[in-house]
Parts: structure tokens; C-alpha cells; sequence
């Protein structure tokens, strides 16, 4: 459909390809996406930040991280400022990874850009932290949450439940939590 509209002579706007790349993606046809991207880099298209996310994803996604740390990396020079959804992707997408140092870099690199952390990222960092065992780094995660007055998702506190209470696997490890969160040891 895309190629019939621009033979046509019709004018398709970022918003557009920016639309048919999220959708290619969330429809794991990510290997489209990354050729349409390509197709937009070689027209000269002058990309955005949401474009930018969307293929740094993907790129994660099919395990082309080099190329996604690449774009990540262009942001600054392509003369865009990455956004809360551009840092969260990197973080989790190095989380997932196991490399903790490069996904805690990111973090503050977001803290120091001024960038709005969300309580929806913080719990997404917690989760991913707990699932690999994590447990002090997950701490210092929770302690943000509660520098932010924020609160842990439903989500989080049934994960937190079910790794420290009775018979979790993280049982013996409650002492690495902030002291605020080692009531769990109590439901056992």
C-alpha cells in the first residue's frame, strides 16, 4: 500500500512511516521494518526521535545490538534529545542482556539530562533486576522509587512476594532490600 501511495505522487509524511514502522514491528515483521528505515535513510528523510526509538527497539529485538547502540548514539549528533521511552529501551534492552554497568551508565545519563523518570520504568528496572537475581541493584532501584515519592506496581510487589516470602528463592537475600521493604519476611 505504501508503494501504490507514493506512486501516486501522494505525500507521505514522518508521521506515516513512523505509524507503518511501529506497526511492522509490534507485528514481528521487524526485518521490514529495518528495510524501511533503510529505504528513509537513503530518501534523506529527516527522522525523529519516535522513529529513532521505534528502530532501536527492533534492532534489539533481532539481536543487531551494535546497530542499536549506534542509533542510540547518533541521537545527540542527528540533533535530537533522547526521550524517556528512548533511555528506557536501552536500559531494559541492556538489563535483559546482563549488562548491568552499561544499563546503569544509561540510567544516569537519563538522571542527568533531566530527562522525567517515570514510575513505570523504575518498576520495569526493579522487575528485570529481580528476574536475574540482582538483588542489591534492585534495592538501589527501590530507594528511587521512594526518593520519588512514587509507589511499586502491583506487578512488582507480587514479584517481590513471591521471591522473598516462605518458600521464594531470594528468601535468605531479604536483608539486601531498603529495610522499608523487608516486611515481606513477615508474610512468610
Amino acid at each position: 500500500m505504501l508503494h501504490e501511495m507514493v506512486e501516486c505522487g501522494t505525500t507521505v509524511s514522518l508521521s506515516t512511516y513512523n505509524i507503518i514502522l511501529g506497526g511492522l514491528c509490534r507485528n514481528d515483521c521487524t526485518d521490514e521494518a529495518i528495510v524501511l528505515f533503510q529505504k528513509l535513510g537513503a530518501m534523506n528523510v529527516k527522522l525523529d526521535i519516535t522513529t529513532l526509538n521505534t528502530m532501536i527497539d527492533a534492532m534489539y529485538k533481532v539481536r543487531r545490538r551494535q546497530e542499536a547502540k549506534d542509533l542510540f548514539a547518533a541521537i545527540s549528533a542527528s540533533g535530537l534529545v533522547p526521550n524517556s521511552p528512548t533511555y528506557g529501551t536501552m536500559i531494559q534492552s541492556l538489563l535483559k542482556e546482563g549488562l548491568m554497568e552499561e544499563a546503569d551508565n544509561i540510567f544516569s545519563s537519563m538522571e542527568k539530562s533531566g530527562c522525567v523518570l517515570s514510575s513505570r520504568l523504575l518498576n520495569d528496572i526493579i522487575r528485570t533486576l529481580l528476574e536475574k537475581g540482582e538483588i542489591l541493584k534492585a534495592g538501589n532501584y527501590m530507594s528511587k522509587i521512594d526518593g520519588k515519592n512514587a509507589q511499586l506496581e502491583a506487578s512488582t510487589s507480587s514479584l517481590l512476594l513471591s521471591l522473598f516470602s516462605g518458600e521464594g528463592k531470594y528468601r535468605e537475600q531479604i536483608q539486601l532490600l531498603p529495610v522499608k521493604y523487608q516486611f515481606f519476611d513477615a508474610v512468610s
